[in-house]
């Protein structure tokens, strides 16, 4: 079947949520749907020859990659892939929509380049879509570096994975209260993301709603600093693990103790109908919350495939 990319109802949420579609204005600049306002990704991967390959790929700037790597001494057969964009930013009017297929018994890691910034907007918003398929028997992980909201954001993601019987995700996502060093703290306009883990017949795993809207940008305001969301810190970091490889109890355990003497604020729960466990920590530097997340993804890394995590090497 042929898509038509450049239709608003293939690059658009079918729902963008209220607190972000009431910005919606006509630019004076691009609108969207204009020339590098929309940004596709669609890739396929399966195993040929012993290692996962990519098999399908199609682009549209500004989103893009450059060729998988197979840079894991540890375990060569994975693919590692970097998502890249070449305007450096996510800019006002901007829609995004990356769809990732994993093939059975594939072996893939996902990250970026660099953190997601999104940058100041006085007109409209932006919005990305991630969806990610993992097959049977496939391990995936999805790391992307933080997400910065600079002053004036206006900002929807929507990410949904659907994990197949037999498969494994292991889904990171990191925020940023905005650009600190220029004292951007929750100067943005709204945030607003959701997460959905679901199986291929559309039974619900896990879903993580995610509103941010200061009522005084810049104020601090208890919605976005209260004990439910940021606690007062600067970074918010998730770790989700949907897997039947192990028991959910076993997840949660891993994680508990990996993160015992991180020294930072965290909580760790099990995932419904035993499929999995997820973490959630806080805190005030970016060094900190980075080596805590990582410290989480390498002990369920070897729980789950008995292998460490690898020291990533960017662009």
């Amino acid at each position: 079947m042929t898509r038509d990319r450049l239709t608003p109802s293939y690059y658009e949420p079918l729902r963008t949520p209220p607190e972000v579609i009431g910005w919606a204005s006509e630019p004076d600049t691009l609108g969207p749907g204009s020339p590098a306002k929309v940004g596709i990704l669609e890739l396929g991967f399966e195993v040929l020859g012993g290692r996962t390959e990519l098999v399908e790929r199609f682009q549209k700037a500004p989103l893009h990659i450059v060729k998988p790597l197979w840079y894991d001494p540890n375990l060569p057969e994975m693919a590692f892939l970097i998502l890249m964009s070449s305007g450096g930013g996510v800019a006002q009017a901007d829609r995004y929509r990356t769809d990732v297929r994993c093939g059975p018994d594939t072996l893939v890691h996902l990250t970026t380049q660099a953190a997601t910034k999104v940058y100041r907007m006085e007109h409209d918003y932006a919005t990305q879509l991630v969806n990610i398929d993992v097959g049977p028997g496939a391990y995936v992980e999805y790391l992307p570096d933080p997400l910065i909201p600079f002053k004036d954001a206006r900002y929807y993601q929507r990410t949904e994975v659907t994990v197949a019987p037999g498969g494994t995700v292991v889904l990171g996502d990191t925020l940023t209260a905005g650009r600190l060093a220029r004292n951007e703290r929750h100067q943005y306009r709204v945030l607003a993301t959701d997460l959905r883990i679901i199986r291929p017949d559309g039974r619900l795993l896990a879903v993580d709603t995610l509103r941010l809207q200061p009522e005084d940008p810049g104020s601090g305001s208890k919605g976005v600093l209260g004990p439910g969301v940021l606690a007062g810190y600067d970074h918010v970091a998730s770790l989700f693990v949907a897997t039947d490889r192990r028991p959910a109890d076993e997840v949660a355990d891993t994680l508990h103790r990996a993160l015992a003497g991180a020294g930072l604020p965290y909580g760790v729960s099990v995932l419904p109908y035993d499929c999995g466990a997820w973490l959630r920590l806080v805190g005030d530097g970016p060094v900190e919350v980075a080596r805590a997340q990582r410290t989480a993804w390498d002990a369920v890394r070897r729980l789950l495939i008995g292998r460490p995590a690898p020291d990533l090497r960017k662009p």
